[in-house]
């Protein structure tokens, strides 16, 4: 199917087929508007490899007296990591009214606050950029709203207004907050969809104007240098009354038409979905397969949202049975964003099928007895439910009550190790280089649960912490460093390579990378216990395992088969990289 077909099948759906032609006419011509501009003769790098990982941060995470934040984060980022992360996500660096960044008041403008679009421009200048498109939602101070609350065209219809008759009862909800929200018109009171806030307006994509911003504001991003664009919260981007009001087709619809769009205009830039949900709805957004391409027609990328549910049973049990099997069942062909910490809380629903309620509830105990908070969303029968666990993944490991510094340390860096062996592209919150501890300042001071895991740094203080050796932040920061500089160096790590799962024992999760040519194996071991594991792996139980000597790349010892067996011993919460070398 060609690219103009996919394009108007998918606005022949959303709109009908009276509206194709001049639809698909604006759209083509915000195409050949953007592939006019001589900024594009600068090739992208497209392709992914071993070498990929991001990093994500706010554009304020770094502060400094004599930069702008902008300006210190790309210090930050040359001084302390230089090429250990190939891209960075910055998350929303517009000018915005609340949710940290998510309530954007002016999609096409840096926020003054932490720079200008020179300052996000040079940090792209050595990275790839990952940017956040909002498009669900808009800040009740945008220049959109306003000009909804004065009923002028076209933004008068930008937005839903809700109808008595309409029938709300079944819509999926990630907050516990009203759905609706009354405002003052200059035409009189009425109530407006707002999924997340009442500062945060919902969308109208019924209006094909609305999608043609969508798309055109698509394009300015990816002209201002990203190459990673994430779809915030889209799973929400459609409404429907009388259905859940996610995941609905036309949702999907509009991604295709957008990856599309993509396809002619900027085929290396990549689009990644952020959906909050359980593992097979999660899935639905990498689309359908095209025999045409070869490639799916909806996200390169997926968050992998389950990973971290399913880590932080693993070693809070001491037992990775569930997360071994769960990832035993995903496929080699799709592409998973991987992470297990984020400047969100840590999602519940993607566990949901997978864990047990109890199993859940233990995470939920774990967090509240570790200094967290849980945020719960409002289900259809007027009950609630817990949504995220709202934490830093150090202190949701470690209990930071009882500290025991080395173990603590180890356990939280196995948790990084078992996100990095994984099949995909690792995304590193910016706290977990440095095993934050939960910010109860911050969240005394906002009010605000997510808070506790969104503690900014004075760098030049941070810089002094990083110089001491002793000191956790530095030595977290040195062990992570060293991961991905090896990771980086070995093809069987590459995002697209094959990944098999191996049962070898419950308390240590365990899993073959190979390189996409399968010319090379790297054996990947993670015990999440506290005690000591022997294991013994014979020859004849796995054909991978027929080498005559392995290296671990991570403590550089090498271990040799005897009698047709490897024996493998691994301290509480050691990792091991076994990479089959020659004699």
């Amino acid at each position: 199917m060609t690219i103009e077909k996919r394009i108007r099948n998918s606005i022949a759906f959303l709109y009908g087929e009276g509206n194709v032609e001049w639809i698909y006419g604006r759209i083509q011509a915000s195409i050949d508007s953007f592939l006019r501009n001589p900024r594009l003769k600068t090739p992208r790098r497209g392709s992914l490899s071993e070498k990929d990982a991001i990093l994500i941060t706010y554009a304020d995470s770094f502060r400094s007296p004599e930069r702008s934040p902008l300006e210190t984060l790309n210090l930050f980022i040359q001084e302390q990591l230089g090429q250990a992360v190939s891209a960075v996500h910055i998350l929303p660096f517009y000018p915005y009214s609340s949710d940290d960044g998510f309530s954007v008041v002016d999609y096409r403008q840096v926020n003054p606050e932490v720079g200008e679009w020179e300052n996000v421009t040079s940090i792209g200048r050595h990275h790839r950029l990952m940017f956040d498109m909002v498009i669900n939602h808009i800040s009740r101070k945008s220049a959109w709203f306003q000009a909804y609350l004065r009923d002028e065209a076209p933004y008068r219809d930008y937005f839903i207004t809700a109808q008595e008759a309409w029938d709300l009862s079944h819509v999926v909800r990630p907050r516990t907050l009203p759905l609706l929200s009354e405002v003052n018109t200059s035409s009189g009171p009425r109530k407006v969809w707002t999924t997340f806030s009442d500062d945060q307006i919902d969308l109208n994509f019924a209006n094909p104007l609305v999608l043609m911003e969508g798309i055109d504001l698509m394009l300015f991003y990816v002209q201002k240098g990203a190459e990673f664009l994430r779809l915030d919260a889209i799973a929400y981007l459609w409404k429907e009354p009388g259905t859940s009001c996610i995941h609905l087709p036309q949702t999907h619809a509009v991604i295709k038409l957008m990856r599309a769009v993509l396809d002619q205009a900027a085929p290396d830039v990549f689009l990644i979905t952020e959906t909050n949900v359980p593992h097979q709805e999660n899935i639905s957004y990498f689309g359908d397969y095209l025999v045409e391409t070869g490639r799916t027609d909806e996200a390169q990328l997926v968050y992998q949202f389950p990973l971290a549910t399913l880590t932080l049973h693993a070693f809070r049990t001491g037992n990775a049975r569930i997360l071994s099997a769960w990832a035993a069942s995903l496929d080699n062909q799709s592409l998973f964003f991987n992470f297990i910490a984020s400047h969100d809380g840590i999602g519940i629903m993607p566990a949901k099928g997978i864990l047990t309620e109890q199993e859940i509830q233990a995470l939920v105990d774990q967090t509240l007895r570790h200094g967290g908070k849980v945020s719960y969303k409002s289900n259809p029968d007027g009950s609630r439910s817990p949504y995220e666990l709202n934490i830093t993944l150090y202190d949701l490991l470690n209990d930071p009550a009882r500290p025991n510094p080395q173990l603590d340390s180890d356990r939280f860096i196995a948790s990084q190790v078992l996100m990095l062996s994984l099949r995909g592209v690792p995304g590193i919150y910016f706290h977990s280089l440095f095993g934050s501890s939960n910010c109860l300042a911050c969240l005394e001071a906002t009010g605000e649960a997510r808070s506790i895991n969104r503690q900014k740094f004075d760098y030049p203080a941070l810089a002094a912490q990083l110089e001491n050796p002793q000191s956790r932040p530095a030595q977290v920061l040195r062990r992570y460093l060293r991961l991905l500089a090896l990771r980086g160096q070995e093809p069987a790590f590459h995002p697209s390579g094959a990944q098999e799962v191996w049962d070898a024992d419950p308390e240590v999760f365990a899993l073959f990378r190979q390189s996409p040519d399968r010319s090379q194996t790297i054996f990947c071991l993670v015990n999440v216990t506290t005690h000591p594991k022997q294991l013994r792996l014979k020859h004849s139980s796995h054909s991978l395992l027929r080498e005559p000597v392995w290296l671990d790349l991570i403590s550089n010892q090498t271990h040799t088969p005897m009698d047709d067996c490897l024996e493998i011993h691994l301290a509480p919460y050691q990792c091991c990289w076994l990479k089959a070398v020659s004699r």
